[in-house]
């Protein structure tokens, strides 16, 4: 399990390590520069955390870090954007309110965002490439809605929190009963990467995954895709907890949530990537198999990057009780 590795990198950071940290959020908007550049009004609301360069279009030969005058990141030479749909709990009457994001229990100072990963091989044998400037990627695809097209993305999931600290339990889908302490939504990327393009059209083609066993098992990469890159996770708490009395849920049992994307089932959950660390800090931490702090980086404190926010481009109702998705967004459930 993905968790009894970072047990393990906890204790014995001399085998096994992780760079570990806070993004708070940047913004929260119908923005999607990867899938939609240079689009005004994306068609679902996205939650997004790191470099204040966040913008309409990413041009792909713009460094993020040499734009962006803050992150909101506490390794302040991250200047990447990682951003996900929003998650919203819809009434019995058909009108939705979107449900906060808190820190996870380890960053509780921060103003919601995600908790990002960066892991080397469990092996702490093989080099893994770090992301080079212009890299980007997709995980995930914003149109399943079974576990049949879901497979195809490997450890994507949902830990429905019996407290803060809860590890164990994922979902592919949506948990189905309340959970005490929120829902967590983990994204793990693909860890091999074709070795040439920073991108592809589908922006995933250039990135796949081991060609058997897990990354956490130190299962190979396909020959296509031969260069190991570090597993990129994130992990998004959503406060779910002032919707837990079941009196509010449907009716049929159904569970209440569904994702800005009109997703009910869980199985659209994805995340995207830009990369925008300053030079090669990144390349750094990586060789140097930092576990969780870092002294070969530069970091702030939460407050500090709590303070990195920029206003949304798009104008319009997102908060309080809202008859319709952002954007019209309809749900689907096949």
């Amino acid at each position: 399990m993905y968790w009894s590795f970072i047990a393990l990198a906890l204790v014995a950071p001399s085998a096994d390590a992780l760079l570990r940290f806070a993004c708070s959020q940047l913004v929260t908007e119908r923005l999607d520069p990867l899938v939609n550049p240079g689009v005004a009004q994306s068609p679902h609301l996205h939650q997004v955390v790191g470099g204040n360069s966040f913008n309409i279009s990413m041009d792909p030969n713009n460094d993020p870090s040499s734009l962006a005058s803050c992150t909101s990141c506490t390794f302040s030479e991250d200047f990447s954007n990682y951003w996900t749909a929003v998650l919203y709990f819809r009434a019995q009457n058909g009108s939705f309110h979107r449900v906060p994001q808190i820190g996870n229990e380890l960053f509780e100072q921060a103003n919601g965002g995600v908790t990002v990963y960066y892991s080397p091989p469990n092996s702490g044998k093989a080099k893994v490439t770090a992301f080079k400037k212009g890299f980007r990627m997709l995980v995930g695809d914003t149109s399943c809605r079974n576990a049949a097209c879901a497979s195809k993305y490997r450890q994507l999931t949902y830990t429905c929190l019996q407290t803060p600290g809860t590890r164990t339990g994922e979902t592919k889908d949506m948990p189905k009963k309340p959970c005490p302490a929120g829902i967590m939504a983990n994204i793990r990327f693909p860890t091999c990467w074709d070795g040439t393009n920073l991108d592809s059209p589908d922006h995933k083609s250039h990135i796949a995954y081991p060609s058997s066993g897990t990354f956490e098992s130190n299962g190979p990469c396909p020959s296509t895709h031969p260069a190991q890159v570090p597993q990129l996770f994130y992990e998004t708490v959503w406060d779910t907890r002032k919707f837990n009395d079941k009196s509010l849920w449907p009716t049929d049992g159904s569970q209440p949530f569904v994702w800005s994307n009109g997703d009910p089932t869980g199985y659209g959950l994805h995340g995207d990537y830009v990369f925008g660390w300053k030079g090669d800090a990144l390349q750094k931490a990586m060789d140097a198999n930092c576990n969780i702090n870092c002294p070969q980086l530069k970091s702030q404190q939460i407050p500090a990057g709590n303070k990195c926010t920029k206003p949304a481009i798009v104008n319009e109702n997102i908060d309080g009780w809202i008859d319709e998705l952002p954007g019209g967004m309809p749900i689907t459930s096949s």
